[in-house]
């Protein structure tokens, strides 16, 4: 009917919410900051301006696209997120690089500043309208090392998180299959409640060749066995058992 919703047909694996996961909003801030630092310190005719933006795209895009994926192909959803895990690791470099060809301190994994930034990260909930609020006073920095050496630390969080994302899809591609293995799984135990809910033809009957149906004898050595009885009965007695029908 019109107006009327049909529930009746659901996937078999669910995709999208990818924007409640913790490595696309971190992956999303990465990006955004990285708009941002091209514009506020690196010379707009430079090529690295062009790189490092869409690597930081590529990176927040992927992990979308391969949540997307996730209904129809494991495979692909496993290929997505390693690329977007590829595209940082080249974002990465291109802060590395730029820190160290300028002169500037790189930070280290446990000093003060990364582990401020790290914490801020551990906070990181959901239901926040905008997770870059978290990180403002570093990469509104009015020097470029500070905010370059946050990107770092975000790139690093966003890294890890996609480790173990990809770990988790591939556990679950070796115990479950990937998309079509659950379709194969799907149809057999289809076919199996079909067979299960199938009801047989009915016979003809060997006298007069109309349709029979199933009886129960109430009387004599058979009663309360079950056998095959002509649909015209009692103008005919045509009858047979049950073992006699293939």
């Amino acid at each position: 009917m019109r107006g009327q919703a049909d529930h009746s047909h659901q996937r078999l694996r669910s995709s999208g919410g990818y924007r409640d996961l913790r490595s696309f909003r971190v992956a999303t801030v990465v990006y955004d900051a990285t708009v941002a630092f091209c514009r506020r310190f690196i010379d707009p005719r430079s090529r690295l301006v062009d790189q490092m933006v869409q690597a930081a795209r590529s990176g927040r895009q992927n992990i979308a696209e391969g949540s997307r994926a996730s209904a129809v192909s494991s495979q692909t959803e496993l290929r997505l997120v390693s690329v977007a895990r590829a595209s940082l690791d080249e974002l990465l470099l291109d802060y590395e690089d730029f820190l160290r060809q300028r002169g500037l301190r790189q930070w280290k994994k446990d000093s003060p500043e990364a582990m401020q930034v790290r914490a801020k990260g551990k906070g990181d909930q959901p239901d926040q309208s905008d997770p870059t609020d978290q990180y403002v006073a570093w990469l509104q920095a009015p020097a470029p090392e500070v905010v370059a050496n946050a990107v770092i630390c975000l790139i690093h969080q966003t890294n890890y998180l996609l480790d173990r994302q990809l770990s988790a899809l591939e556990q679950q591609f070796i115990h479950k299959g990937g998309y079509s293995e659950c379709l194969a799984a799907e149809r057999i135990a289809e076919r199996q409640r079909r067979q299960r809910t199938a009801q047989p033809a009915p016979p003809v009957c060997p006298l007069c060749a109309k349709p029979m149906a199933l009886r129960t004898a109430r009387q004599g050595k058979n009663s309360g066995a079950q056998f095959w009885g002509c649909s015209a009965y009692p103008a005919c007695k045509g009858s047979r058992g049950l073992d006699d029908v293939e």
